[in-house]
């Protein structure tokens, strides 16, 4: 035990020692994930700005006053004001700037929707409108597609014998007694992060690979040094030697992600990663998935440039499949396949941790990383390679 000891602190001594590996396990992961939120993290913040709606609808139309309720309706959770205008008045307001979006219902509109027409309703947009423009739009659309298919209605009652007085009536009751829809804030599923969440997982999981390549890979070079071949001759076991460079990696991922997790979740507000426990599980077996792969590398690998060129090949492969970059959906077959992925996994499982979810919720993406760190140690005994090395 004090033999592996030894080892195990003077190759962290050494890896704390070497810019490279802090500048892997720390520095780099950390600035991406600023410049990344910096640049594009505020699509989880989008909100929308007070706005003017200024309608035009004819005076004693039923159907045509419908437009600027359901824009009143909207307007509490919108933040849109209603204000009426004549119609010739519309676009001058919106020029001025004392509206960001015009509406103009034209004469005629309930009796020309009811003999099915199909009335044209104008809208002017203010050039700043954006995203403001795009919700009033969206209102005044689904309120107009509510009326059609009320008229709708209507002709296929009146087609069918329907007296012409109740008819006539018709779409104005259907819209009059059918209850509306109506929306409110929901939070994300479990396994759903938001956008920050999301990269800083990917990001802290991508360079995972790098950080315990620093440790296991090193085998490569103290064999190649020369050194491998005193330590292999001391008095102690051979593989003794090997589970002291594991450790050291399992060491050093452990630091790193701790050091991502901590530090994003307390300079971005919107990461909340969930309870301590869950995440130390889940941390614990992603690191140790990335040092048992960095395993099979080291044994199929034949100097120490093709090892670092493989696991940064792998690091690369698995974080942009895991979500360092961008949100994948996770659902269906594809998802199933990317889960085999242990960045994914990790991701997934910090999207249960996040919604609420304990140690008991995370079946699934322990499962798969215990599978994947199962298959990579038995894959570093089997398959053939220098076996001087493991």
């Amino acid at each position: 035990m004090r033999q592996l000891l030894v080892m195990v602190l003077t190759d962290l001594g050494r890896h704390v020692r070497n810019l490279s590996a802090v500048m892997f396990a720390v520095v780099v992961p950390l600035a991406l994930i600023g410049v990344m939120n910096l640049l594009i993290g505020g699509i989880d913040d989008l909100e929308i700005e007070p706005s003017t709606v200024a309608v035009s609808v004819p005076e004693g139309d039923r159907l045509a006053a419908a437009v600027p309720q359901a824009l009143e309706a909207a307007g509490e959770d919108l933040r849109i004001t209603v204000r009426d205008a004549a119609a010739d008045e519309v676009v001058g307001l919106v020029d001025e700037g004392a509206a960001t979006v015009g509406v103009v219902v034209p004469e005629g509109f309930g009796a020309a929707l009811a003999e099915g027409q199909g009335p044209q309703v104008e809208i002017t947009l203010a050039d700043e409108a954006g995203l403001e423009g795009t919700v009033v739009t969206a209102v005044v659309d689904g309120t107009l597609a509510d009326l059609t298919a009320g008229a709708r209605a209507a002709a296929a009652a009146s087609e069918l014998g329907v007296p012409p007085e109740e008819a006539q009536g018709l779409a104005g009751a259907m819209r009059e007694e059918v209850e509306p829809v109506t929306w409110q804030e929901g939070r994300a599923a479990d396994e759903q992060l938001t956008f920050s969440e999301n990269i800083v997982a990917g990001q802290a999981g991508m360079f995972l690979f790098f950080t315990v390549g620093f440790g296991v890979l090193g085998l490569i070079n103290e064999r190649d040094e020369g050194t491998l071949r005193r330590l292999l001759s001391m008095p102690m076991p051979a593989w003794l030697v090997v589970l002291a460079k594991g450790l050291g990696s399992l060491v050093l991922g452990l630091i790193s992600m701790t050091v991502l997790l901590t530090v994003s979740g307390l300079v971005f507000d919107d990461v909340d990663l969930g309870a301590f426990l869950p995440v130390a599980v889940l941390v614990l077996l992603t690191v140790t998935a990335a040092t048992s792969l960095t395993f099979v590398v080291a044994k199929v690998a034949r100097t120490a440039e093709q090892a670092n060129v493989a696991q940064s090949i792998i690091a690369v492969a698995l974080g942009m499949t895991g979500g360092a970059f961008f949100q994948l959906n996770t659902g269906g077959p594809l998802g199933n396949l990317l889960l085999a992925n242990p960045v994914t996994a990790f991701t997934r499982g910090l999207g249960v941790t996040a919604g609420g979810g304990g140690v008991g919720d995370l079946g699934l993406p322990v499962l798969v990383l215990l599978a994947f760190i199962t298959v990579c140690l038995l894959a570093a005994w089997l398959v053939p390679g220098r076996r001087d090395l493991l």
